[in-house]
């Protein structure tokens, strides 16, 4: 008797498809009475100090041109079969400094032709109300977050767009990455004050302002429309202990307990014992409403999270290499390879992620980011439909998509669906830089801003329609053939 392999094969309620953002996406940063958003002034990407004007040699002014290409993209996802499509809503095309009473009614105009373009495509619309986008305005003004009044702009900017789609959209996401405040206060909560000016109680206030935001928008959803669906969204990564020192156990532990604070509230309603003990051995005393303990209880509906890497955790982290990574770092793990961008490749880790988070919270997970960045070589050849043979992306990405249907078959985790990042080329948040690429879809923009911004289809893109459309059949096992 001989043992076969089990079939590769997501069930049909599985959603694929793809994710972009407003401010890397759709360019046209001051049209149709836009104002600007923090994205605008950091040209340099994230790491960086942030401009105190708009430079206008800033990449992300123009970004890809999703705002006048919008229509070409949808059409092509839907070459691809997708069946959702992840999208922000630029917060300043809305409320042009996020304090107005009265929305711009050209900004959602454009974004009604985006929700129907989905939609007569069959393509389940996603939002993320809030992907790093928070008003330039709002943010010099109020510090983001770190004001309360935030919370009321925040909410009104949700009830809008909730409201105005009504019946179309049924999936939605509070905040993207909520967790990265910790290390990118500017970009995580629109925290102007520079990061180094920050006490420990402008953290934990900002975060506390935040997570009350959230629980009212999904307690808004559920009034306004009882399918509507909300995720809280995390920069999801998996921490490994260096080494079985139980030093560096310790370690990793704090490291989730950190990484998993917003989660844990937005999931189980109520700050965890963890955070509780930290603040008050910090002389931390939060500035809370009554009511506000009450609007936590209002929990999201599903985990959705970023995933591209794993880092390991050691108590001696001077005695290792570091690798670099998605927002944070960590020391070098030595059976992994890494991307070009030193980013440490672990398709098990999304297996290990998904029943950590299922295991912890018994509520539905969602894939909304995970790809590959990579220096693409455009070449046009006779014959060949594709203009880049992006075979290291289809890798990535099938190696990854096996890891998920392992932990929905194998471990019983119930995941909702995947949509891969910058499904069309973006420009890159972390580095400002055009020439980090993740998309399925090619777009014809340089590093120097030349290109036309045609798009064109990658190998890719033939590789994920396949998936789609054979639910994942067509999937390689790579790990068992090793």
């Amino acid at each position: 008797m001989t043992d076969t392999k089990p079939e590769i094969r997501f069930p049909e309620e599985f959603l694929f498809g793809g994710a972009t953002a407003a401010n890397q996406y759709e360019g046209a940063w001051n049209v149709d009475g836009k104002g600007p958003s923090i994205q605008d002034v950091m040209t340099h990407g994230i790491t960086k100090a942030p401009d105190e004007t708009v430079q206008s040699a800033n990449l992300k002014l123009d970004g890809v041109d999703g705002y006048h290409h919008f229509r070409e993209d949808i059409a092509l996802m839907a070459e691809m079969g997708f069946q959702v499509y992840r999208f922000s809503v630029a917060w300043s095309r809305i409320f042009p400094t996020g304090m107005e009473e009265e929305p711009g009614e050209q900004g959602l105009l454009f974004y009604d032709q985006v929700v129907n373009a989905c939609l007569e495509h069959g393509i389940e619309p996603m939002i993320t109300i809030s992907h790093y986008e928070t008003p330039l305005v709002l943010s010099r003004t109020l510090d983001g977050f770190r004001s309360r009044e935030t919370i009321e702009h925040y909410e009104r900017f949700a009830r809008t767009l909730m409201e105005r789609w009504k019946g179309k959209v049924r999936w939605w996401i509070t905040f993207n990455e909520i967790n990265a405040l910790w290390n990118f206060p500017l970009m995580g909560a629109g925290i102007w004050t520079r990061k180094d000016k920050l006490a420990p109680k402008d953290f934990w206030q900002t975060a506390h302002h935040e997570l009350v935001a959230a629980s009212r928008v999904v307690k808004l959803a559920h009034e306004i429309d009882p399918e509507n669906k909300v995720g809280c969204m995390i920069l999801g990564m998996a921490n490994y202990a260096r080494t079985c020192h139980p030093a560096d156990e310790i370690m990793a532990m704090k490291e989730d307990e950190r990484g998993l604070f917003f989660s844990d509230v937005m999931l189980r309603g109520h700050y965890p014992a963890y955070a509780l003990r930290k603040m008050e051995k910090e002389g931390i005393r939060l500035e809370t409403h009554p009511q506000d303990f009450e609007d936590l209880k209002t929990t999201h509906d599903f985990l959705s999270f970023s995933y591209y890497m794993s880092k390991t955790i050691a108590h001696d982290p001077e005695n290792y290499q570091f690798s670099a990574g998605n927002l944070v770092t960590g020391t070098a793990n030595p059976y992994l390879k890494c991307s070009e961008w030193g980013w440490q490749i672990d398709p098990a880790g999304l297996r290990w992620l998904l029943n950590k988070y299922w295991n912890r919270y018994e509520k539905p997970l969602f894939i909304v980011e995970n790809g590959l960045g990579a220096m693409d070589e455009y070449q046009k050849k006779p014959g060949v439909p594709y203009t880049v043979d992006d075979q290291y992306r289809i890798d990535y990405m099938n190696d990854h998509l096996v890891q998920v249907w392992k932990a929905m078959d194998l471990d019983g985790v119930p995941v909702l669906g995947y949509t891969s990042w910058g499904c069309v080329d973006l420009i890159s948040a972390s580095t400002a830089e055009m020439k980090k690429r993740y998309g399925f879809i090619y777009v014809n923009r340089n590093q120097d801003g030349s290109g036309d911004m045609s798009r064109s289809r990658k190998k890719s893109f033939f590789w994920y329609r396949d998936v789609i459309a054979s639910r994942g059949a067509n999937l390689k096992d790579r790990e068992s053939e090793e």
